[in-house]
C-alpha cells in the first residue's frame, strides 16, 4: 500500500507541482519536511582555493557556492582618488542546474552580482577608502568571483554568506611609497588582514499565494512562490563583539505585492537568523586560523 502511495505522490508532484506544494503548506509544513520557519543546514569552509587571496565554500542544503577573491592594483577613479574597487561577479553555470543556460550572464546572474556589490557597500563591510594605497595614484581592486556549484534555491543567502566569509579571509600585502624614488612598492611577504567593519547576513523568505510565508525556499518552492523578499542585516564589528540588528538592504523579486505584516515577519526572520550565521562564520574563521 505504501509503495502505491509513493507512486501516487510522485505522480502528483510531477503533474501538479503547484497543488503538491499547496497541500503541504496548508498543513503548515514543507514538502521536504521542514517547518515554515525552519532553515536548512548550513556549512562554511574557509580558504578552499589556495591560489586565491581569499576564498570560502558554502553549502546551504543542496545549494553550494564557492567564492574566490583576487587582488590587483589599479589607478583610482578621478572623482574618487581615495577609493579602491570591489567587483563581484556571480556565475551560474549549466552544470549547477538545468535552470541555467550557457552563454552570456543571465538576468539572475547580473542582478545577483549587482546586489552583492550593494550589500558590501551599504553594510559597510569593506570601505572603499580602506583600499587606497596612494591617493590619486594607486589602489586595490578586489575581484570577487562567486560560482554556484549546485543550485537548489536561495542563491542570495548562500552568495552573501560565501562573499562575507571570503572577504574575512583576505590578507592585503603591505604597500607603501618609496621615499627615495617615489615609486609604489608592494611587499608580498608582509600581509595584513583586510579591514572588515561589518559582516552582512542575508535572509530570504518567500510568499505562496499571497498568504503563506516561509524561509529559505528551495528551487521547487521558488517556482511557485508569489514573491520573494531578502532582508540583509549589517552587523558592525566592535573589538571582539558584533552589533547586529541594522537592516541595510531589502530586496524583493516577483510581481506580487507584500503587506506590512509580511515585511515585518521577513525582518523578524532576518534578525532571528543572523546570530546563527554570524556564529557559523566566526567558528569557520577560527578553525581556519588553527
Amino acid at each position: 500500500m505504501s509503495e502505491v502511495a509513493n507512486i501516487y505522490s510522485c505522480g502528483f508532484r510531477i503533474t501538479q507541482p503547484r497543488e503538491y506544494q499547496k497541500k503541504f503548506l496548508e498543513a503548515g509544513v514543507r514538502s521536504d519536511g521542514r517547518k515554515l520557519d525552519e532553515f536548512r543546514e548550513a556549512l562554511i569552509g574557509i580558504g578552499p582555493v589556495s591560489t586565491a587571496d581569499g576564498s570560502a565554500l558554502v553549502a546551504l542544503g543542496e545549494t553550494k557556492v564557492i567564492c574566490g577573491i583576487k587582488l590587483e592594483v589599479a589607478p583610482p577613479k578621478v572623482d574618487k582618488p581615495r577609493c579602491g574597487y570591489i567587483v563581484p561577479n556571480v556565475d551560474l553555470p549549466p552544470l549547477a542546474s538545468s535552470d541555467f543556460r550557457p552563454g552570456p550572464p543571465s538576468e539572475l546572474a547580473q542582478v545577483s552580482s549587482q546586489l552583492m556589490l550593494e550589500i558590501v557597500l551599504k553594510s559597510k563591510c569593506v570601505l572603499l577608502e580602506d583600499l587606497c594605497i596612494a591617493e590619486g595614484r594607486m589602489c586595490w581592486v578586489l575581484y570577487c568571483d562567486l560560482i554556484c556549484l549546485n543550485y537548489d534555491g536561495n542563491l542570495l543567502d548562500a552568495c552573501t554568506m560565501a562573499l562575507t566569509a571570503a572577504l574575512c579571509n583576505v590578507k592585503l600585502p603591505k604597500a607603501f611609497v618609496n621615499e627615495e624614488t617615489g615609486a609604489i612598492e608592494i611587499d608580498f611577504k608582509q600581509k595584513v588582514p583586510l579591514n572588515i567593519r561589518s559582516r552582512p547576513v542575508a535572509t530570504t523568505s518567500s510568499v505562496f499565494e499571497k498568504e503563506t510565508l516561509y524561509v529559505d525556499p528551495v528551487r521547487e518552492e521558488l517556482k511557485h512562490a508569489s514573491l520573494t523578499v531578502t532582508v540583509v542585516t549589517s552587523n558592525e564589528i566592535s573589538g571582539s563583539t558584533v552589533d547586529s540588528d541594522n537592516i541595510c538592504v531589502i530586496h524583493k523579486t516577483g510581481g506580487g505585492s507584500v503587506n506590512e505584516e509580511q515585511i515585518e515577519q521577513c525582518i523578524s526572520n532576518g534578525r532571528c537568523h543572523t546570530p546563527f550565521v554570524l556564529s557559523l562564520i566566526g567558528s569557520a574563521l577560527t578553525k581556519s586560523e588553527v
